[in-house]
């Protein structure tokens, strides 16, 4: 730990990455974990952009208690001592590939959802926007929203899968990685492309690489520190940093 804390503290440009694992400690169940949606569901269908096309019922049926709950949910620790840090100015940005909007509740300014994110969602018809508390309403209410313009189906801003990532994200995320001279991976297996490449962007610029997760990662033979506690670690960094 107290190498940990003395990679933060000797690091000028600290970028954090998160992935599932952080939101697990705020109960949302992560996708191929041991309980994940994918021993449930299959989740590459629910995201499927040709499946939304042909059916957008199948996502909203499906999604509705694990996406349209996303608001009940509180940001764990880890979300907490990230927004803390970054207020600090020990962290400079939030790099994520979650959907469930929590580093922005729990404070963080600068986060950059490189997989999008459920708060606003399009209209595919007409193109007008919606935000989550509208969407939530009529999903509980009615199952597949409608939008009350066109007649219409809202489609979430989440990058599924049969888009690309948004372009814009993914260069500031690109950036971010490019400048770090410590990325610090928290609770992310980094399987998911092109996102899990980005702490190798960062190795590659000279910078450090140290990672929480629990489970291997791909990455482990780069990682200059390895731990598997998240939740230990930020308790550590919570009350010595």
């Amino acid at each position: 730990m107290e190498k940990l804390i003395a990679l933060l503290q000797e690091s000028d440009h600290v970028a954090v990455f998160t992935g599932a694992g952080v939101s697990t400690l705020s109960g949302i169940r992560d996708f191929r974990g041991r309980n994940g949606i994918y021993k449930e569901f299959d989740a590459d269908r629910i995201f499927s952009l040709d499946t939304f096309n042909e059916d957008p019922s199948y996502y909203y049926s499906h999604s509705r208690d694990f996406i349209y709950t996303l608001d009940e949910r509180e940001p764990s620790l880890v979300h907490r001592e990230c927004a803390r840090l970054e207020r600090a100015g020990v962290v400079e940005a939030v790099i994520t590939q979650n959907i469930d909007m929590l580093h922005q509740r729990a404070g963080s300014r600068n986060v950059i959802e490189v997989h999008g994110s459920p708060q606003v969602h399009r209209c595919l018809a007409c193109g007008r926007t919606f935000d989550f508390a509208w969407i939530k309403e009529r999903v509980m209410r009615d199952g597949t929203p409608v939008c009350d313009e066109c007649g219409g189906v809202p489609k979430p801003g989440i990058t599924f899968f049969g888009e690309m990532l948004d372009a814009a994200a993914l260069r500031k995320a690109e950036s971010i990685a490019l400048g770090a001279d410590l990325m610090l991976v928290l609770g992310s297996s980094l399987v998911v492309h092109p996102a899990a490449s980005l702490p190798v962007v960062t190795a590659r610029q000279g910078g450090k690489v140290a990672i929480i997760n629990d489970g291997e990662t791909p990455l482990d033979d780069i990682a200059c520190w390895r731990h598997d506690d998240l939740e230990g670690c930020f308790g550590y960094l919570a009350e010595n940093l």
